[in-house]
Parts: C-alpha cells; sequence; structure tokens
C-alpha cells in the first residue's frame, strides 16, 4: 500500500491534495515600499538628535554622558527600525505570520531592552543617566516624528 493510499484510508476518500493548512489570501499590493517609506525621515531626525545628545551629553557630563546619551537614542533607533522591517516583511511574505512576528520582535526587543536598563543602573558608570534619559529621548522624538509623517500623509490625501 502506498502513502497516498494510507493517508486516503485514514482520512477517508474525499481527501483534497490541493487544500492546504492556510486560507486562500488577497493578493499582495502591488509596491510594498509603502510599509517603510516612513524609515528614511524618523531615521535623519533620530541621527540628528543622537548628535544632539551627544553633544548635550557632553557639555553637561563629559564624555561618559556623551556615549550614554547617544547609545540611548541609538538603541531606541536600532529597535524601533528592526521593529519596522521585521513587521513590513511578514507582511510581504504571508499577511497570517504578522501578528506572531510583530509579537515576538516586541517581546525581543522590550527583553534587550530591560536587560540593557537593569545593566545599566547596576553599574557605578557615570553615564547611566545620559543612557536613560538618551532612551526616553529616543522614544519622544521616534514617535513623534512617525505621528508627524502619518499625519503629513493623510492630511495630504
Amino acid at each position: 500500500m502506498s502513502r497516498g493510499e494510507v493517508v486516503a484510508a485514514e482520512h477517508g476518500p474525499d481527501l483534497d491534495e490541493d487544500e492546504g493548512p492556510l486560507p486562500d489570501l488577497p493578493p499582495l499590493p502591488a509596491d510594498p515600499r509603502w510599509r517603510v517609506e516612513h524609515l528614511p525621515l524618523i531615521s535623519a531626525v533620530c541621527f540628528a538628535l543622537l548628535t544632539c545628545a551627544a553633544s548635550v551629553g557632553f557639555f553637561t557630563g563629559g564624555t561618559d554622558a556623551a556615549l550614554g546619551s547617544a547609545a540611548g537614542v541609538l538603541i531606541v533607533t536600532v529597535s524601533y527600525s528592526m521593529s519596522t522591517l521585521v513587521i513590513a516583511w511578514a507582511d510581504t511574505v504571508r499577511p497570517a505570520l504578522l501578528m506572531p512576528l510583530a509579537l515576538m520582535t516586541y517581546a525581543v526587543k522590550y527583553a534587550l531592552l530591560g536587560v540593557i536598563l537593569a545593566y545599566g543602573v547596576s553599574t557605578d558608570w557615570p553615564g547611566r543617566t545620559a543612557l536613560g534619559l538618551g532612551i526616553v529621548a529616543g522614544v519622544m522624538v521616534w514617535t513623534g516624528a512617525q505621528a508627524w509623517w502619518i499625519y503629513g500623509r493623510t492630511v495630504k490625501k
């Protein structure tokens, strides 16, 4: 008895070989670049913030504060960009993967951020306060820049 006959005998005669575990999905958009269209502008804004944060950190607390504030902004920029790229990729490859991959990305991102912050708080490094302030500034500026970009896109339509 062949493998196909065994499967047909187990599942009955109405087994259709073409049925897959996932339902038919709508066609993908012709140009998927709209998912990451905002990244160049927001990256430029975050780079400007990184430069400003490092300058302010240097003038207020020296080299350690400059490194801490720049690292905080860089951590936020990289993690938010990673989330955006993973979500955009999942949406273009298989929209059914969007929710699980987005949740996994957020869980990994916030776990790493928690580890970084826990390590930063437990050390005696003079730049730890600047690191926290850089993270807060990065989150606020990224979120504000993305909201501004979305508002600009929706008002034009």
